[in-house]
């Protein structure tokens, strides 16, 4: 169904109809208004708090600080709104990537579009698993049967025709709706292929006046955003009782109430680790661009952070492992093996030409019509024959059937799995074990096999099973594996991450594949009916101890998955059609086929492959990891830049010391920090050993205990770098502002380093000038230092900042500190990465040792 007939609109008439009629949308989606999002940062307990300062200022009549306070956070509001616009532009344009498409006839050619690009007068194709995208006229059809339930309740499968005939109703209440020759928006396609014409689009179909309402979900909050977001909103609660404390504990030293609440809003200010939230909404979004530029878009955010988690990657072989670029290899004819040079039958050809469809899209009909045309001087004869009925394929008996007039007659032409169509073919025993002996032959190698009978009859059955067939030979069809395939497993392996093929092919053919690509478990397979044969419990065993899954149809997809997660494995699964679409649901990440998979798996699926290619999920893993990994550094980063700030606020007025930081200082930190986490460490790359782990386990907290020491010993030695000089210096006599410009230098210093010590778990300091990403982080800590060299060294500043120029000597001396305060991990990562490269050594040695 090419649709040649239909002529269709030129592009310069749909644009003129869109003008006319809209876009074909089914929501209303407001366009966010720039005022009110900036707006709503405000929100946030940070600003509340600056906001408030800055009023404070001005009731001292300070407002000389309460104007460069409002600056301040004007600034600090316009990078967080800056980030939160750019990562709302790339979700939408994430949206734009995962909006349906639909085939149309435009410009005398068959095009795919965006449905939401669609106008009435459209001529569109759809075929099995396609949402109706709009209200359309059927014009042609062929075995067309559509799921209306979402308009009428009624599950049945409706088929449609040319003919304008109303359903069957006794009360007529169904009069003038649900006609059998229109297809109606947001019902589905369960079988067969349709032309259609496009009579209305968006709100004015029976899709959109019923349901004006209907939205897409917005997108959920990942477990991750909730964690940090309740922290937050627990450390703002601690914030503000701290806050009280320190504003009485300051009151009893100096009874300057004003003073006093200055240094509480300080600590609470420090305490509120604010960029949690904005770190990961930038990190999950532009991990989710990334890997949209790979071929993988995410259809839910939330899958980027469980990607990195996968514990069994359960793919489809056809397509995903193997190239889905069928040849026929081996032809098996009267007892005698053939290659494709040496096969000359007419006969059989005609019966292989006539099993198929007469335009095949199915890379199997394609290659097996390809091959019989060396043996046929004319085929448009048999393209004359007409079909009077057809068995449709069907995934539970894997065969399917055309019934030709033939003199009077029926003619029979069926083909499909072996094991379906011999037993309804009369052979002798031995013919049987015969043609088995081929079978086995034929899928040790590899090769995927089929079988060919036929029959004439004088009455056309429901059924293959109502007939009959004379068996006339088999044919072995070749996939081969795509390239890089072997090599994404063995970094599977590496990985910790199970592989497991699934596939509806025979089972030895499925074992020759699975060994030809190197699975773990691959000399044993699972049959679909042994799930059917088997208990729950007796399945939760079996999937531990093999990777083939054979003669497998989309409901036992299911069955596997929750297998599999009741052992406690994170899977991601992958599938592409509309039965797939419970078990891409039902799995921790649902992969969905972005060239052969329906829209409805895409639908239900988490993310969508659009090469379908296996290598592109591994190295979507990987990135899943990297992401994730790069996350908790930022964390760490945050919370050991927060110790010093917070410390400093706290014991300022315990220890009975003037202030050290002041409001305007968080704000002039906060500016460093935020582009810090949110840019620098966003843009890493993997660490090399990222996939040589295990998979993350969800259960495991954000902060392991390793990286909570790692957070205490640092933040403690940055605070000692800054408060310890601050304390020297004003019991000696020295100016507090001098005193406090020490204290600041260190403090950036220190947390310039801290980025670098940082941003690799197991790269050395040095190895920052070596990196690709070395401009980024330049840059910004270049800013970092620029901006506290100016508080501190130009005049007009530091009235403001409370800050006095330091000499060089003082300068050196803050800058070693800040360095030593954070450079000093660089020890402890050379002992570990030693530590770890004798226990690498250990354990290849025991490796060999196993293996010898």
């Amino acid at each position: 169904m090419e649709g040649r007939e239909f002529r269709g609109l030129s592009s310069e008439q749909a644009k003129e109809l869109q003008k006319k009629y809209g876009f074909n949308e089914f929501v209303k989606n407001e366009k966010a208004n720039p005022i009110k999002k900036f707006l709503g940062v405000f929100k946030e307990p940070m600003f509340l708090l600056l906001v408030g300062t800055a009023l404070l200022y001005f009731v001292l009549g300070q407002a000389r600080e309460a104007c460069i306070m409002l600056f301040f956070v004007a600034f600090v509001a316009s990078i967080t709104f800056i980030q939160e616009w750019k990562t709302e532009k790339t979700m939408n344009a994430l949206k734009e990537l995962t909006c349906p498409h639909i085939k149309v006839w435009r410009d005398g050619e068959v095009q795919t579009i965006k449905s939401s690009d669609l106008v009435p007068g459209d001529i569109v194709y759809i075929t099995e698993g396609e949402r109706i995208p709009a209200d359309c006229k059927v014009l042609e059809v062929s075995n067309f049967s559509v799921d209306e339930s979402v308009l009428t309740g009624e599950a049945e499968p409706v088929f449609k025709s040319m003919e304008e005939k109303l359903y069957d109703d006794e009360d007529n209440s169904s009069k003038d709706y649900w006609r059998k020759d229109i297809v109606y928006a947001g019902t589905l396609c369960i079988f067969g292929k349709c032309t259609a014409k496009v009579l209305s689009i968006g709100f004015s179909t029976e899709y959109g006046k019923i349901s004006k309402a209907v939205s897409e979900a917005k997108e959920e909050l990942t477990p991750l955003q909730r964690k940090t977001q309740a922290l937050v909103k627990n450390l703002a609660i601690a914030g503000l009782f701290l806050c009280l404390i320190v504003i009485i504990l300051s009151y009893t030293y100096n009874h300057n109430l004003i003073q006093s609440i200055l240094s509480g809003i300080t600590l609470a200010m420090a305490i509120i680790p604010e960029e949690f939230p904005v770190v990961l909404t930038v990190f999950l979004s532009m991990g989710a661009f990334r890997l949209a530029k790979k071929n993988t878009l995410m259809r839910r955010v939330s899958a980027v952070e469980t990607l990195g988690s996968a514990t069994i990657l359960a793919v489809d072989k056809t397509g995903t492992i193997t190239k889905n670029e069928m040849a026929v290899k081996t032809i098996f004819i009267d007892n005698k093996f053939l290659t494709v040079k040496e096969f000359v039958n007419s006969e059989f050809s005609k019966l292989m030409v006539l099993s198929c469809e007469k335009d095949p899209y199915d890379p199997m009909e394609k290659a097996i019509v390809g091959c019989a045309k060396n043996n046929l001087k004319n085929l448009s004869s048999l393209y004359l024959m007409n079909i009077r009925e057809k068995i449709a394929f069907d995934p539970k008996t894997k065969r399917m059937a055309n019934i030709y007039d033939l003199n009077n007659k029926y003619f029979v032409t069926a083909k499909g799995s072996p094991e379906t169509i011999l037993p309804l073919c009369s052979l002798s025993k031995e013919e049987e074990r015969e043609i088995n002996r081929a079978i086995d032959d034929m899928a040790a190698k590899g090769l995927r096999v089929l079988a060919f009978a036929e029959a004439t009859t004088d009455n056309i059955q429901g059924d293959l099973d109502g007939y009959s067939l004379n068996f006339k030979g088999l044919i072995g069809l070749q996939d081969p594996p795509k390239e890089g395939v072997k090599e994404a497993i063995e970094l599977c392996k590496k990985a910790g991450i199970r592989v497991i093929m699934i596939t509806g092919d025979y089972s030895k053919t499925a074992m020759a594949i699975g060994n030809e690509i190197g699975l773990k478990f691959k000399d044993c397979t699972i049959t679909g009916e042994d799930i059917d044969n088997m208990t729950e419990s007796e399945l939760c065993e079996a999937v531990k101890h093999c990777d083939i899954f054979s003669r497998v149809i989309p409901e036992h997809k299911m069955k596997i998955v929750k297998a599999l997660k009741a052992n406690g494995e994170i899977v991601a699964m992958t599938g592409d059609g509309v039965n797939d679409a419970p078990a891409l649901k039902h799995s921790d990440i649902g992969i969905a086929m972005g060239k052969r998979g329906t829209e409805v798996a895409k639908e239900a699926a988490h993310m969508i492959l659009m090469d379908d290619n296996f290598t592109t999920i591994v190295n979507s893993v990987k990135d899943g990891r990297r992401i994730f990994d790069n996350i908790r550094k930022a964390m760490v980063y945050i919370m050991v830049i927060h110790i010093p700030i917070v410390a400093l606020a706290l014991f300022s007025p315990v220890f009975n010391l003037p202030q050290i930081l002041l409001p305007v200082h968080i704000v002039l930190l906060e500016l460093i920090i935020d582009p810090t986490c949110s840019i620098i460490f966003e843009v890493e790359d993997a660490e090399p050993y990222i996939m040589e782990q295990p998979p993350r386990s969800p259960k495991e907290p954000l902060l392991t205990k390793g990286l909570t020491l790692k957070v205490i010993l640092q933040g403690i030695t940055m605070f000692l770098a800054a408060f310890l000089p601050f304390h020297y210096l004003v019991d000696s006599g020295v100016e507090v502002d001098l005193a406090r410009s020490f204290s600041l230098m260190c403090l950036v210093s220190s947390n310039i380093i801290l980025v670098l010590v940082n941003r690799s778990n197991i790269q050395y300091l040095i190895n920052v000038f070596k990196g690709a990403k070395n401009g980024v982080r330049l840059l910004i800590n270049s800013i970092a230092l620029l901006m506290v060299l100016a508080i501190i060294y130009i005049p007009m500043l530091n009235p403001i900042f409370k800050t006095k120029a330091l000499d060089i000597k003082m300068l050196a001396y803050s800058v070693i500190m800040g360095f030593i305060s954070s450079g000093w991990w660089e020890i402890v990562k050379l002992v570990k990465n030693r530590i770890n490269a004798k226990k690498h050594k250990s354990t290849i040695k025991i490796s060999k040792e196993i293996e010898a």
